[in-house]
């Protein structure tokens, strides 16, 4: 039987522990050291091995007592799984051997027909997730889709992962995770890795649970709120409604209301060690300059943060949500009232200094949490624009038009030559796959309790603008030269030529460009001539559509893209430093790495074509 050898930074084990002999069935060992003496650890034992590799006996665990002598032999007891803690190690059979893994440990390396061990580093980001137990709101969103495969793939390990998705019944949650998370093209790899297995191993490890994050006890059923409350170690929560201008009591409910019902739920949970709340970096709406990683307070008012103490406007969020309620009550339901609430959240935002709805509303969760949380640690993640992922777990997957993708489409298909945009301004972007990892990094980090010390509330801006800007006349070159090597078709077949994207800071420039494309493209400034009024008409009509269409998208993106502010990562720098060298390379975050030219032509614009576009243009 091959020799093992281990060595550890733990306190839990000595250094240069030899594992001397290994019976086939696994069920005793004998260990000797140094001369220190070692506390008691625990160890998860898989059970003996068939020829082709198979585990036979199931794995369990044993406590490995303290060495009594020199050199002498360690005592090994069987103990339930629940009195194992954090220095675990873990012993199956593979086709050659034995594998070994450890909490904090990295490799497993053949030396001579031993198997070694690497030295505890980092912040053990694979160790901490095995056996964790989860609670994902907006579970089947793209940042969740793009979590839960990194998890799955990384740590196989992991224990049971709720997802909350919004459904009737169970049936139908399941039937949702079925249509919109696992036959995602996202998840190849993990399909690839488990062959015919795939889809029960998924659904092991997935359990769709039905419920509402915008309701009490998150409209959990009872046995399922005593089950999760019972087992769940992380909450994260991805819930969120985007859109800009929504309805200001319908943002509300799922962007403010939602993380304070999470949160109440959050302290009923037993063995909560994190609740993690994915927000975005935008919520710190209008401020300038260089933008610092710190939580809101409740009350915090954005538009007089440079007044003196006694003259501030304080933010009272159950008021808002009590105006908006009173307006959606008054109100009907029609059109005319949906627009009526849409303007009221633009106006309710911008008074206290925000751009919009969305990020109101996100920042005002943010207080909730802060707000109510007492003793749970809390992680809030704000990463920028997301966009397709960088490499992992392939290059440029991603779902939907993300913030830019409308600017970006639009003009490979003819459709848009200009935009409102300040030419030296900066589009904060980042990639999904980098927002995972930072938020898996922050996870493991944060997520034990360290005695003695307050739970604390960790801000994470996992932002570009500071560290590697994207200029908008740079990325105007960009998408030009990439649909200049490979255009879009038309209906015919034909290669949309497109020319170098005009950028105008004044809205009367950007309106006067706009009705003199959109004639030129319909033919009406060409001597267009047609006797049928009918047809004429309708080419002013498409035009008109066309310009206000356009103007409608450079208003809703007008506060970003004049924006001011570039966001520090101070955080997010000192997290990845914390790093192991493997860790950085499975886990990397690191935006000042990314070529914006490699990943704009190469990655992101070819992902849009083919996971949103389908491969139509």
């Amino acid at each position: 039987m091959e020799a093992l050898f281990l060595s550890s930074s733990s306190s839990s084990i000595a250094a240069s522990i030899k594992l001397s002999r290994l019976h086939d069935r696994r069920d005793w060992c004998t260990l000797v050291g140094d001369k220190k003496r070692v506390s008691p650890t625990w160890c998860r034992v898989g059970g003996g091995g068939g020829g082709d590799g198979r585990n036979i006996k199931p794995e369990r665990p044993i406590r490995v007592s303290s060495l009594l002598k020199d050199r002498g032999q360690v005592l090994i007891r069987e103990q339930s799984s629940s009195a194992m803690d954090a220095e675990t190690l873990v012993l199956s059979p593979n086709g050659n051997g034995t594998s070994i893994e450890m909490n904090g440990v990295k490799n497993l390396m053949p030396l001579n027909g031993a198997a070694v061990v690497g030295i505890k580093q980092g912040l053990g980001i694979v160790s901490y997730l095995q056996g964790k137990k989860f609670l994902i709101t907006g579970s089947t969103g793209f940042l969740a889709k793009v979590l839960i495969e990194k998890v799955l793939r990384m740590a196989p390990d992991v224990g049971k992962i709720y997802l909350l998705i919004k459904a009737k019944n169970k049936e139908a949650a399941i039937q949702r995770l079925k249509n919109e998370v696992l036959g995602a093209e996202l998840f190849n790899t993990l399909r690839e890795t488990h062959g015919a297995s795939y889809m029960s191993f998924m659904l092991d490890k997935l359990v769709p649970v039905t419920g509402n994050i915008c309701d009490s006890n998150l409209g959990l059923q009872a046995d399922s709120a005593e089950e999760i409350a019972k087992e769940v170690d992380v909450i994260i929560n991805s819930a969120a409604n985007t859109t800009f201008n929504e309805r200001y009591d319908v943002a509300l409910d799922i962007n403010t209301r939602g993380p304070g019902n999470l949160m109440g739920f959050a302290k009923k949970c037993k063995k909560l060690k994190l609740f993690l709340q994915v927000s975005t970096a935008y919520v710190n709406g209008q401020r300038q300059g260089k933008i610092m990683e710190k939580p809101f307070s409740m009350g915090d008012c954005i538009a007089t943060e440079n007044y003196m103490e006694g003259n501030r406007k304080a933010l009272d969020v159950d008021r808002e949500m009590k105006l908006a309620l009173d307006a959606s009550r008054k109100g009907t339901q029609d059109q005319d009232e949906a627009q009526k609430m849409k303007d009221l959240g633009l106006e309710r935002a911008r008074s206290y200094g925000w751009q919009d709805t969305y990020v109101f509303t996100k920042a005002m969760g943010e207080m909730m949490i802060n707000s109510t949380r007492g003793d749970v640690p809390v992680v809030i993640i704000r990463p920028s624009v997301i966009e397709s992922t960088y490499k992992d777990p392939f290059p440029g997957w991603m779902e939907g038009n993300r913030m830019m993708d409308p600017i970006v489409l639009c003009y490979g298909k003819g459709q848009l030559t200009g935009f409102l945009v300040d030419p030296k301004g900066v589009l904060d972007v980042v990639p999904a796959d980098m927002v995972v990892n930072a938020t898996l990094a922050a996870i493991a980090k944060h997520g034990m309790a360290k005695e003695g010390t307050e739970p604390e509330i960790n801000v994470y801006q996992i932002a570009s603008s500071a560290i590697n800007p994207l200029v908008f006349e740079d990325l105007a070159e960009l998408l030009y030269n990439h649909y200049k090597s490979t255009p879009c078709m038309d209906s015919k077949g034909v290669p949309i030529m497109v020319p170098l994207m005009k950028l105008f800071q004044s809205v009367d420039d950007f309106s006067d460009h706009l009705w003199r494309d959109a004639q030129e493209r319909s033919g009406l400034m060409n001597g267009t001539n047609s006797s049928d009024s009918k047809i004429l008409q309708k080419l002013k009509f498409i035009c008109k559509k066309s310009v206000e269409q356009a103007k409608h998208l450079a208003t809703i993106y007008e506060p970003y893209t004049f924006y001011g502010g570039r966001f520090d990562n101070s955080n997010t720098h000192r997290l990845m430093e914390n790093m192991s060298e493997e860790e950085k390379s499975g886990f990397g975050f690191d935006v000042g790495s990314i070529s914006w030219n490699d990943y704009i032509t190469n990655v992101h614009i070819p992902g849009l074509r083919r996971h949103v576009l389908k491969g139509r243009a």
